[in-house]
């Protein structure tokens, strides 16, 4: 167990240590651009994503997962060469276009990879704790890349800040590729089985050979009081762990699948075609027809896509009229309230919907105020640093709050998928998620016409208001 959470750490660590993550708002801006362009081309990012997002969910769960991790970090040290060689509109989109397809490559495909290695050792109950410790640890890098970022610019500019993180990036592959190969833990033949178990209006899945909850107890990872179906037993629906993935004879192939099989092509290929397509179908029915999952979904992408906000906040920075080597170190602050909310989500994971929804409104308040004291920073030039000091950290509380709720409500995700298409379910997250990002990027463009940086990026907290009022209690 400790050789698998080390790894992932280290994989998740390694993902995050990106200098350029600390400027690259700035590099935009320096090289001519306008907070609209610069907005558009975070709605490039995000498009992509939200395309890719759902496909490559399916395709995780029906080829080799580990193989799809390396290739999304090797996609990653695109990315940034074609920043560092071409800054300019054209390559930034380039850049954003290939960190899109590395990210939709890795969102959902890692966590289905990290649960079905739990699920093979009959350790899914550590998924939280381990899902903490990863995220504490892409929060820990994502500080010490931004940290490193201030002496990297003083010693040689956006170019060192760039080959560095190509470099890191190629350190991130690496990692990629020692991570374990975990088996799926429902094969493709029992897709239609899962699905003819699952009418439209269920609210669960078949209950799984868990014991039962102690009388008038709610489980830990419910999203709404009821009990979830948990990990770690037999599925009923479980197979061998040897047995074959190509569909039964006498099983109805999905739409598409009957032309792949008499298509004449290459029989394997034909085969994974059609184990795509019941893949992709049986996630997007689990998806849609929960009820529990449906919310769990809703309310994980809901918290994750509304950090899209810190995409402006190197240019909150240089709007109070921060220094560039200065700029890190505040952002900083807020990866460190980050690190400190993940850092703290095994503690919180059986917290009450209605404690969940205080914090929320607590971290709205903070991330407004903070904001807004921010800017206060460009009008009192002795002030500027004491004032952006304050508001950063309180910036940076906000952002702890809301990656604790984040870390917890996707743990109680996992815990109540009970399907085989565990990654094409949880794409189904990262692709609201995206949609939640767009929003965000909209908005941004759309207000900086009229509006300066502080108010614009404060408005970006009333959704934690929206999010908190939400939350069923």
């Amino acid at each position: 167990m400790r050789g698998l959470t080390v790894r992932a750490v280290l994989f998740a660590f390694s993902a995050d240590l990106i200098p350029l993550y600390a400027l690259y708002a700035l590099l935009f801006a320096d090289h001519g651009l306008s907070t609209a362009q610069i907005s558009s081309l975070l709605a490039i990012w995000s498009a992509t994503s939200f395309v890719l997002e759902v496909p490559s969910g399916a395709w995780a769960d029906t080829v080799s997962r580990h193989a799809l991790l390396i290739g999304s970090a090797a996609l990653l040290v695109a990315a940034f060469s074609a920043w560092t060689l071409f800054p300019s509109y054209a390559g930034f989109a380039l850049g954003f276009v290939l960190w899109g397809a590395s990210g939709s490559l890795r969102s959902g495909t890692f966590e289905a990879l990290l649960y079905d290695e739990l699920a093979a050792r009959s350790a899914t109950a550590s998924y939280p704790r381990i899902t903490g410790y990863v995220r504490a640890a892409a929060e820990s890098g994502a500080l010490v890349g931004i940290l490193a970022a201030a002496p990297l610019y003083a010693w040689g500019g956006y170019a060192l800040i760039g080959w560095s993180s190509v470099a890191i990036a190629a350190v991130h592959m690496c990692t990629a590729a020692a991570l374990p190969r975990a088996p799926k833990s429902v094969s493709a033949r029992d897709i239609e089985e899962l699905t003819d178990r699952c009418p439209p209006d269920d609210d669960v899945l078949p209950p799984a050979t868990s014991p039962p909850l102690p009388s008038g107890g709610s489980h830990p990872h419910s999203f709404d009081g009821a009990q979830p179906p948990l990990s770690g037993g037999s599925h009923p629906l479980s197979p061998d762990r040897g047995q074959s993935l190509r569909p039964a004879a006498s099983q109805p192939l999905p739409h598409g699948g009957a032309e792949l099989l008499q298509s004449g092509g290459d029989p394997a290929g034909a085969r994974a075609g059609v184990r795509y397509l019941h893949m992709l179908r049986s996630g997007l029915r689990e998806s849609l027809r929960v009820r529990m999952i449906r919310r769990g979904l809703v309310l994980a992408a809901m918290l994750n896509g509304i950090t899209a906000f810190d995409e402006y906040f190197a240019l909150l920075a240089g709007n109070a009229g921060v220094a560039p080597s200065i700029t890190p170190l505040l952002v900083g602050l807020t990866v460190a309230g980050g690190l400190a909310g993940t850092a703290l989500a095994g503690r919180t994971e059986s917290m009450r919907p209605r404690t969940m929804a205080a914090a929320l409104f607590l971290g709205g308040v903070l991330f407004i105020g903070g904001a807004l004291l921010a800017g206060l920073a460009a009008g009192h030039p002795n002030a500027v640093y004491l004032l952006t000091g304050v508001g950063f950290s309180a910036i940076g509380a906000a952002y702890g709050i809301d990656y604790n709720a984040e870390v917890v409500a996707a743990a109680r995700l996992q815990d109540a998928i009970e399907g085989p298409a565990r990654a094409t379910v949880t794409s189904v997250g990262g692709f609201l998620t995206e949609l939640m990002a767009l929003a965000v990027f909209g908005f941004v463009g759309v207000a900086s016409v009229w509006l300066p940086i502080p108010p614009t990026v404060a408005l970006l907290g009333v959704p934690l208001l929206v999010i908190a009022a939400l939350i069923p209690s």
